[in-house]
């Protein structure tokens, strides 16, 4: 069977001006800031109090990825979906795309099939201008802090202890560590520099955890840049640029307002990845999401040990908001290969490496529902290679364990296809969510965090920390910031922080080789393993098959 694109379903969907979406939560036209027809910014403040309270709120996590994909998104999207075809005034709040995973391994990230954001090619490009601007604030700080040193240095910097690098929204490992300022004494002082991609940046975060433009200022202004000769932090603020970065960042922290095939408003706003941030959308998208919907769909970044336990543990925490409840996608394809499976066989039915694989998915629930206490379903994203035995295998395994699975075929029917999931979704919202708890306590030492979520999420023995690391908590806890959350940067790959390591490991240590304070932001970055925060292209990047015709048609972004 010939399959369209999900660029070629995108482009022949029927779209409506976004003035017709927004009537669908009551959104009057004047706190619209259009971006052209189809996409706006949402002015807040224009908006009318609603009656009735807040609506529900639902986590959209996933199993370990794998190279398979699981389709976190595009459920996410087609729940939205599945939720206004059941007759709920629904809509989605999720992250926007970075051009890094864009040109380099996903090709697009707006979801798939019937169950895609639209316009997707703007989505998936440039947008509304919010990564750019975060970008650019971020590097403003940079020559601000390096043209303090050329003028003078009145706060005495140490050019050594420099901890602001340079960003840029792409994948290109070869700025990961340069050395800037060379050229003589007018070009600047030498010193080691690097860049992040831009979802690294803390700007990213501080924005996605900023509740108000006040908050946004003066979370930029505690963000730290680097250290004295004599070890006290240097912070944003003593530089003097949070004014101007804020007013860089003044359009950007207005959440963007578009819409899935089907007409379901979709809030997407900010982006940070979860494998090196909080992978989660901003507050403030959540917050107006969920006082003009009744349901609120969101998504955190890969498997639940990274985006839903950041998205608990640190945005929940920040925001006061708490999830109704929680989808957990998985596939049969992924669960093979977490069994060991060949990923070249992938179409080819292999219950044993399936029932290897559940562990994987067994893990993930217990921590949703064990350590936070919260009501959760399993989505089956069904891919037309699985096997009628195959999908009833998983849907026995899962009910021999008390999880509640279901089928989705989003991908395939939209929100016809995503009904089923939709209705046991409104079965949970229905529930009580007073258990909900954290899953480490907020007055706990960063060892004690790091090891709570080493062992409670992740299934491993406990956490170690490199002489660099051990340096570094020491001069956290000099300075009184120990009790912070923690955002721990690890491979998307593993429960534990070698990637190899599929499945459900277990008897294995975290080893933290690094610590950054993100005082703005609010919380501990913790690195692990091998993680990057600069990403490289692979082998053969997506950019090579994406194009443009002479009638402006875009090719390639999947």
């Amino acid at each position: 069977m010939q399959y369209l694109s999900d660029i070629e379903i995108a482009q022949s969907a029927q779209i409506r001006p976004i003035s017709e979406i927004a009537a669908k939560l009551d959104i009057p036209e004047d706190a619209l800031e259009n971006y052209g027809k189809y996409k706006a910014k949402i002015d807040a403040d224009r908006l009318p109090a609603r009656e009735g309270g807040k609506g529900k709120l639902i986590l959209v996590t996933a199993i370990t990825p794998t190279a398979a994909g699981e389709g976190k998104t595009t459920t996410s999207v087609g729940l939205a979906d599945g939720l206004s075809y059941i007759g709920k005034r629904a809509a989605a709040a999720l992250r926007e795309p970075s051009l890094g995973p864009v040109f380099g391994v996903k090709g697009g990230a707006a979801g798939g099939g019937r169950a895609q954001l639209l316009p997707m090619e703007d989505i998936n490009l440039h947008f509304t201008g919010d990564f750019h601007a975060i970008g650019a604030a971020n590097n403003l700080l940079a020559a601000m802090v390096d043209n303090h040193i050329q003028q003078g240095n009145r706060l005495n910097i140490d050019p050594r202890r420099i901890c602001w690098r340079r960003a840029v929204d792409m994948n290109d490992r070869q700025l990961r560590s340069i050395i800037s300022g060379l050229g003589g004494k007018a070009n600047g002082v030498p010193r080691e520099d690097g860049f992040d991609i831009t979802v690294a940046s803390e700007v990213m975060a501080v924005l996605c955890l900023a509740d108000s433009l006040s908050d946004l200022k003066a979370r930029l202004g505690r963000m730290v840049v680097g250290y004295t000769y004599d070890s006290r932090p240097v912070t944003c603020a003593d530089i003097k640029a949070d004014g101007a970065m804020t007013v860089l960042l003044k359009d950007a922290i207005k959440p963007n307002l578009v819409q899935t095939i089907e007409g379901t408003p979709a809030f997407v706003h900010g982006g940070p990845f979860a494998n090196i941030a909080h992978g989660c959308s901003s507050v403030i998208a959540t917050k107006l999401a969920m006082s003009v919907a009744d349901y609120t769909v969101t998504e955190a970044g890969f498997g639940a040990d990274l985006g839903a336990e950041k998205f608990l543990d640190i945005k929940c925490r920040a925001a006061g908001i708490k999830p109704n409840a929680v989808v957990i996608v998985a596939t049969v394809r992924a669960l093979k290969l977490h069994g060991g499976a060949d990923k070249k066989q992938l179409a080819d039915e292999n219950m044993d490496a399936m029932v290897k694989g559940f562990p994987n998915l067994l893990r993930h629930y217990r921590n949703i529902t064990g350590v936070y206490g919260l009501g959760a379903v399993v989505s089956v994203n069904r891919f037309p290679s699985d096997t009628r035995a195959e999908l009833d295998t998983l849907r026995r395994l899962c009910a021999e364990n008390g999880i509640k699975a279901v089928e989705c075929e989003c991908w395939a029917k939209g929100g016809e296809g995503a009904k089923t999931l939709a209705e046991e979704v409104v079965k949970l919202c229905e529930q009580d969510n007073a258990g909900f708890v954290f899953a480490y306590e907020a007055n706990a030492t960063v060892r004690e965090k790091l090891n709570t979520l080493t062992t409670k999420i992740y299934g491993g023995d406990g956490v170690e920390f490199t002489a660099d690391a051990q340096k570094q908590l020491r001069e956290i806890r000099k300075l009184g910031y120990e009790r912070m959350p923690v955002c721990v940067a690890k491979t998307q790959y593993s429960f534990s922080d070698d990637p190899a390591l599929l499945g459900a490991p277990e008897h294995f240590k975290i080893t933290v080789r690094s610590l950054k304070l993100s005082l703005g932001a609010g919380f501990i970055v913790a690195l692990t393993g091998e993680i990057m925060t600069m990403p490289g292209l692979p082998k053969t990047p997506a950019a090579e098959n994406i194009d443009i015709d002479e009638t402006g048609r875009i090719t390639g972004l999947f």
